[in-house]
């Protein structure tokens, strides 16, 4: 038996993960009630909680021990990812988080960027996979300091003396129409096939964290429509022992757990046999993707007109649900990526 055989098939949490998680979950608990989610709509983005955020080492976790960080793994990474999304947080720790990475593993973490391990910088990165050229859709592009990209072959940092300006967007991000051309400073970071490789690497990271961040947002989505149903009655009865209602609460939970399964063996995987299924990260955005915007429009449906009023903590959940995938353009795209790798896999010679 070779030492990771145990753990292909195994992925429950330590107690320091859930030490972890925990702590996370009472932070945004804490300081990420849903009226802050609402108040930081108009520019997608709270500085105060992110402030905070960086302050409990958000940020240098993420990164490796040679970097300065803490050198925390992608399940880590998953467990912080699912409480920023149960919490609908306005901060741009997963793009920022993944930028980072990218810029460590590449080296150039240096003194242009010293502020970006704390977060006292802000970084992002184009998520989408085409990496088409010209302007694109940045989701922290009007808040960040520093905006990762590729072009061709290249891994090219970007700044801007004045930001972009954001516009708006169904999932609150920060998001801004990001013009390379039209860069203040334009610093290639590395180039060639390697190069390549670590950006593509940046993205499943990205997917990967999103997919975690989807499935918390279910949960809570899960947990607010339970609530409601459990408290109203029609007919004498609640609502809760209805099969419409039941079988559709049912169907979250499923959701929730698979999504989180395999959120957490991507990361296992891509940790530690990132060759073995690179198919696996993008699987899981592309599942959450399309099982959270059902799940939290069922959420709404449960809830009845209260649901879709504006007010309603569901619909604040529902318009994330579609946006947040969005933001790295067509998951379709990312299905198809999935295709390929799987199509390759399975026309490569097999060994005898």
């Amino acid at each position: 038996m070779d030492r990771y055989e145990l753990r292909r098939l195994d992925y429950s949490l330590s107690e320091d993960h859930v030490a972890l998680q925990d702590a996370y979950k009472q932070f945004f608990k804490t300081h990420c009630p849903i009226e802050t989610v609402r108040a930081a709509e108009p520019s997608g983005f709270d500085k105060n909680l992110w402030e905070r955020l960086c302050a409990m080492g958000a940020t240098t976790m993420a990164l490796p021990e040679s970097c300065g960080g803490d050198g925390a793994t992608l399940v880590d990474l998953t467990l912080v990812a699912e409480e920023i999304g149960r919490s609908l947080a306005p901060v741009p720790w997963i793009d920022h988080v993944c930028a980072a990475r990218l810029l460590g593993r590449l080296g150039a973490l240096g003194a242009d960027t010293a502020g970006v391990a704390h977060g006292e910088q802000l970084a992002a990165i184009d998520a989408r996979i085409d990496a088409a050229p010209g302007v694109r859709l940045i989701p922290a592009g009007s808040i960040a300091d520093h905006i990762v990209v590729r072009d061709g072959d290249q891994v090219v940092r970007l700044s801007f003396g004045t930001r972009p300006a954001r516009v708006d967007n169904l999932g609150r991000l920060p998001m801004a129409w990001v013009d390379p051309a039209a860069a203040d400073t334009r610093t290639v970071v590395a180039e060639g096939p390697d190069a390549v490789v670590s950006y593509q690497r940046a993205l499943d990271e990205w997917r990967l964290l999103t997919a975690a961040a989807l499935v918390g947002l279910v949960e809570e989505t899960m947990t607010i429509a339970a609530e409601f149903a459990k408290t109203r009655y029609t007919l004498g009865v609640p609502i809760s022992t209805l099969q419409a209602i039941s079988h559709p609460l049912a169907n979250m939970a499923i959701t929730v757990q698979g999504g989180r399964n395999l959120a957490r063996r991507a990361a296992w995987f891509l940790d530690n046999e990132p060759d073995e299924r690179p198919d696996l990260a993008p699987s899981a955005f592309v599942f959450m993707a399309e099982e959270a915007a059902k799940a939290a429009t069922m959420a709404v449906h449960i809830q009845g007109g209260l649901g879709v009023s504006s007010e309603a903590a569901a619909t604040a959940y529902l318009v994330r649900a579609r946006g947040w995938p969005l933001a790295a353009g067509d998951p379709g795209a990312t299905a198809l990526r999935v295709a390929e790798i799987v199509a390759a896999r399975e026309s490569a010679p097999q060994p005898a």
